[in-house]
């Protein structure tokens, strides 16, 4: 029997409804492993594939054979929008059958929550954050709702791996199999998966259950792809270029010597500079977890070419259809000329970047007389406010542009979109491809075009702030995809500390009164605590009694205590992610402004258009304390994690080494390029890691992804500083650091090789009053518990060894 007459009769409709002539290869793989199969499921394949309805089509059919007595399966959604999004498409699936669909988060009316609690039964689509709430409050009502629970289905699951978002989800769904005594089959979706059969063992944990992995032929696709740079002032690169400037080198006593470039491009690279941008066609059309073989790469780079089919010429795609303010800044000004007319998403890389970008795109609307065509959408706005945006981005009739940042990155449906732009490179590929992935839909092809910026090089920076770091990160973003199919695989292995003080807390306020053996039991025995000791409880539940967070019972019981119920009455201790709280920078008396999720002691942060260095974090007053110092700060500090995987570097360096001109680069991306390969190749940032900037001022460029980067920082600090004689270490984390030194470079790589190789405990890279809080509940854990959970979860040691070693082979 064929996949399509296992369905139900009203599914059978839908799709005649719909007038799908045939089932996509995930449908078909999806029911196969989900009809024939007891196991779990991982569903991954491109954005827009038809992965949802993949997994309820035959969900939904074993509901209509035999209907569940209870909720019979729960959808959790990282995003209220893309919840209330799937909401929509599956009610009008599942009204013929009288299979209800609810919707619980923190926007849906009680009238609505009520009816699910008196009628339980068909689908529930919840967030994280308002299942958590549903177990402390609704617990005694949890076995009713859920008794013949039968499956939950995790969507965006690469969202919820890489912090304690997804440990959290795992714990509910476990906590919530074990008081309604069910064990659920665990289905994920994804567009985007690095290791998948690592991602599937971690979505199987605690089941009992194997999982699914199905392969299948995705269809052909193609990207359009153009990459750009823009000066923010001054001449641009290709402009440099043919006046014949040159980049700037740093000779010893700290002049510049100016290398001419000679860019002579080729009769179709001089096509591309005459054009207003060009495309290059990537074939993604292969299976994302085959191996790639010789040839495979080979047939990859064929299929890059120009973009001379379809209804468009290059030309027509991306040719101006509007002018700019003549003082308009010109990376935003060239998105603000691509974009009238077309309905598109502009993305940056944190909500003030989005401000800002929004504000000056409103600007040049006011200056050139026209309507505002511009919207705004991220976490900090009101529901209000991002609704209406997704309502007028779905409205086809509208032509509007939105900028926003990762809230719009995920698989809601916001119509029939033709165009993303990215203002400097995402810090992951995996981010690349689902902000790509926007794009594509409703029959037309992806289209990302990304706009580089950098401020004009000062007359006597130091060359590695010449070195265009945003652009190569970009670049090397689309390679490692493009020749490898690579996405970084998930980080599973942490010591989530602070998820365990809130899962000790949310179970003991959900539950009254636990012994500490029977809190033990049920908290230490979820599967994402397997690296928690039965000793670091002990430590923890003695710290919480100490500051009143827990209390003991005269029957030698524990109960939440004052503190504690003070945090978990409030609304916002659902979420495990870090709140958008604001926190006033100062130096001295001076107030400089506001930033969120401010970054340790000894970091730098920008603002007030200058740099300042983090001198103290007030976590209770929120408040910074900083000094000025010169240089300037990497984007992801601040309102992003920054967590950038090496073999991300690993691959930048090798676009300073190589001599290939990638086809999506427009002319001043080429022309920037040139350059800071010539500036590589003078100075050997390239090949060599450690480059003298003259007297005793030293350059070391490790290439490593930043928990390694930060590893390597500690070891040079704490270990070999002293030997080296090592002052005024400056890190851009994490592509280079500064410092000086008195020993010379082959003392410098025997000194950190051998203490690299030293089997020291890993909190000695930890300062001794340091505690770092790096996620949310981090100020609420005794502090020996933080900075073992920085020093053996977060640094990355094993990788800076690695790459010390390669340094004295």
């Amino acid at each position: 029997m064929s996949i399509f007459d296992r369905y139900a009769p009203f599914v059978q409709d839908f799709i005649y409804d719909h007038q799908w002539e045939n089932l996509r290869s995930i449908q078909v793989a999806a029911g196969d492993a989900i009809f024939n199969t007891d196991e779990n499921v991982l569903l991954t394949a491109s954005t827009a594939s038809g992965k949802t309805e993949a997994a309820f089509f035959p969900i939904l059919s074993l509901f209509w054979e035999d209907p569940p007595t209870s909720i019979g399966a729960i959808y959790v959604g990282p995003l209220k929008a893309l919840i209330n999004d799937q909401f929509l498409r599956l009610n009008d699936l599942c009204e013929e059958a009288e299979i209800p669909v609810w919707h619980w988060h923190g926007d849906v009316t009680a009238s609505h929550k009520r009816k699910l609690l008196e009628h339980p039964s068909g689908i529930l689509q919840i967030t994280p954050e308002s299942l958590e709430a549903l177990l402390m409050h609704k617990h005694m009502a949890v076995p009713r709702l859920f008794h013949d629970l039968r499956f939950v289905v995790i969507d965006e699951v690469h969202s919820l791996l890489r912090g304690d978002r997804g440990g959290q989800t795992l714990c509910l769904i476990e906590r919530l199999s074990r008081m309604a005594g069910v064990n659920p089959r665990r289905i994920g979706l994804s567009a985007t998966i690095g290791d998948p059969e690592r991602t599937g063992a971690f979505l199987a944990s605690g089941t009992g259950r194997g999982c699914i992995i199905p392969r299948f032929e995705e269809p052909r696709r193609v990207w359009r792809l153009s990459m750009e740079h823009f000066y923010i002032t001054g001449p641009q690169a290709a402009e440099r270029a043919a006046e014949g400037a040159g980049t700037g080198i740093v000779r010893a006593d700290g002049s510049i010597e100016a290398e001419v470039l000679s860019v002579e491009p080729s009769s179709s690279d001089l096509a591309l500079a005459r054009s207003s941008a060009s495309y290059a066609h990537l074939n993604a059309s292969k299976d994302e977890h085959a191996q790639s073989t010789p040839e495979d790469k080979r047939a990859a780079a064929r299929a890059i070419r120009m973009d001379t089919e379809g209804t468009h010429t290059e030309t027509e795609l991306l040719a101006p259809t509007d002018r700019a303010p003549e003082n308009a800044d010109p990376g935003i000004g060239y998105i603000f000329e691509r974009t009238r007319g077309r309905k598109c998403l502009v993305f940056a890389n944190s909500r003030e970047e989005a401000e800002a970008v929004c504000t000056m795109l409103r600007s040049y609307c006011e200056a050139n007389h026209e309507p505002d065509r511009f919207l705004i959408h991220h976490g900090n706005l009101s529901a209000s406010i991002r609704e209406s945006a997704e309502d007028i981005m779905r409205d086809d009739e509208r032509l509007d542009t939105t900028v926003t940042t990762a809230t719009l990155e995920l698989g809601i449906d916001i119509g029939r979109l033709e165009r993303a732009f990215q203002i400097d490179a995402p810090f992951t590929v995996s981010s690349f491809l689902q902000r790509m992935g926007r794009t594509g839909r409703r029959d037309l092809p992806p289209e990302m075009h990304f706009v580089m910026r950098e401020e004009q090089p000062e007359p006597r920076t130091t060359m590695p702030e010449t070195i265009p770091w945003k652009l190569l990160q970009g670049i090397a973003l689309v390679q490692l995809y493009h020749e490898e199919r690579w996405v970084e695989p998930p980080a599973l292995d942490r010591l989530p500390y602070s998820l365990l003080y809130h899962q000790t807390m949310a179970t003991l306020a959900s539950t009254g009164e636990l012994s500490p053996a029977e809190l033990a039991q049920r908290v230490l025995t979820l599967s994402y605590f397997h690296r928690v000791s039965a000793d670091d409880f002990r430590v923890l539940l003695r710290h919480l009694l100490e500051t009143d967070q827990i209390q003991a019972t005269e029957g030698g019981g524990l109960i939440v205590g004052l503190a504690g119920e003070r945090l978990t009455n409030s609304f916002k201790f659902y979420a495990v992610f870090q709140e958008n709280e604001e926190f006033t920078v100062r130096c001295e008396s001076a107030e400089l402004g506001t930033i969120v999720n401010p970054p340790p002691p000894g970091e730098r942060i920008a603002i007030a258009g200058a740099c300042w260095l983090v001198e103290e974090v007030d976590w209770k007053r929120h408040l910074v304390y900083c000094t000025q110092v010169k240089g300037r700060v990497p984007a992801y500090f601040g309102d992003c994690a920054g967590d950038i995987n090496t073999h991300i570097l690993e691959r930048m360096r090798r676009v300073l080494r190589e001599h290939e001109v990638y086809p999506y680069l427009l002319g001043n991306a080429r022309a920037r390029l040139v350059q800071a390969r010539r500036t590589a190749e003078l100075s050997g940032a390239a090949t060599q890691p450690l480059i003298n900037l003259g007297g005793d001022t030293w350059a070391l460029f490790p290439w490593l992804g930043s928990y390694a980067f930060l590893a390597l920082e500690r070891l040079l600090k704490i270990k070999c500083a002293a030997e080296l004689g090592l002052k005024g270490l400056d890190p851009a984390r994490p592509y280079y650091m500064q410092f000086r030194m008195k020993a010379d470079e082959e003392t410098f790589f025997q000194v950190v090789a051998d203490e690299a190789e030293k089997d020291f405990d890993p909190i000695e890279l930890v300062y001794p009053s340091e505690v770092p809080h790096f996620d949310k509940y981090d100020e609420l854990l005794p502090k020996e518990l933080v900075r073992k959970g920085f020093a053996e979860g977060v640094l990355d040691i094993e990788g800076m060894r690695k790459r010390v070693r390669e340094w004295v082979r």
